[in-house]
């Protein structure tokens, strides 16, 4: 059974002991996902240089002696150009209405830009407690005067709205004992919601396709930005290796190819570096084989994208 499963049952929270829900929301490429991961100590968020990575409300869990908090891990909003844009951006919204607290993420090595803004004033609209966290500070290098004005105009943001602040690296760790200590003081005294000892409410499935689909983003950079969607056909299991069939479906002739490569190689290297992901995940080997499938303008087709795991999630 690998770490993202628990038989462990569910114990009786102490009066004093506190839980609730934490929405991480942002622009796209602001580093939420390797936020989420470092909170809970354990990767279930894809990461990648490539923005709008994140295409679910991904659910981390971190369980303190004192506290449980269920971190919802959401795409980063910015305005859709197509269906799948849609949903995500509306997921994404839904979230912040949803939850207990309201961590709003922003990039403090970079000027606060009219993205941030935007977001700023959907936060307006929802009686969520916000904290502004100010993450990168790992790249506020340049000068000390540089870094001095850029806090400043996210402090004054913070201040119109009267939003605590903190400042961390979600890279590096630092600060990041800081910022869990603020989140916690937002909940109020609440059971638990899961096992302590789970990280994620996900399905192990939903997790290896991502592990998959994060090897093709880094691997292919720009060439396949979005148009990736994975389907884990088939899972067997046995007590010496793990036998696991995907497809990936691309929207273009030209895009398989690219992920096929010459030869097959990037195809080779794309399941080589997931299956050593995954490996990880289930805590035994794994044997890989990958597919690739043309599927055009998937992320067009609400069909399509139903078939594939998108839609408007339930609050």
């Amino acid at each position: 059974m690998s770490d993202l499963q628990s038989l462990t049952a569910i114990p009786q929270a102490s009066p004093e002991f506190k839980s609730g829900f934490v929405a991480i929301v942002g622009r796209p490429n602001v580093g939420k996902s390797t936020l989420m991961n470092q909170l809970i100590g354990q990767k279930v968020a894809i990461t990648s240089p490539v923005a709008q990575t994140t295409r679910n409300r991904l659910r981390g869990i971190l369980t303190t002696p004192s506290a449980q908090m269920i971190f919802v891990d959401t795409p980063g909003i910015h305005k859709p150009h197509h269906p799948l844009g849609e949903i995500l951006v509306k997921n994404a919204q839904m979230a912040i209405h949803a939850v207990d607290v309201v961590l709003f993420v922003v990039d403090c090595s970079a000027p606060l830009g009219g993205g941030d803004r935007f977001i700023a004033q959907l936060l307006t609209q929802t009686n969520t407690p916000v904290i502004l966290g100010l993450n990168k500070l790992d790249l506020q290098r340049k000068t000390a005067a540089r870094a001095l004005t850029l806090d400043q105009t996210y402090k004054t943001l913070a201040k119109t709205h009267h939003w605590p602040i903190c400042k961390f690296s979600a890279l590096t760790t630092a600060k990041l004992n800081s910022l869990q200590r603020q989140l916690i003081q937002h909940l109020v005294p609440g059971p638990y919601y899961y096992p302590p000892d789970l990280v994620t409410d996900q399905p192990e499935r939903f997790i290896m396709g991502e592990l998959i689909r994060e090897q093709i983003l880094l691997l292919t950079r720009q060439e396949v930005p979005h148009s990736v969607a994975i389907v884990i056909d088939r899972v067997d299991e046995s007590p010496k290796i793990t036998r696991i069939l995907a497809t990936i479906h691309v929207e273009r002739g030209s895009q398989k190819q690219i992920v096929i490569g010459k030869k097959g190689q990037m195809l080779k290297a794309i399941g080589t570096e997931a299956r050593q992901q995954i490996q990880k995940l289930i805590a035994g080997k794994v044997y890989l084989e990958l597919f690739v499938k043309v599927q055009p303008k998937w992320r067009h087709s609400r069909m399509h994208l139903a078939e594939l795991g998108y839609q408007v999630e339930a609050t």
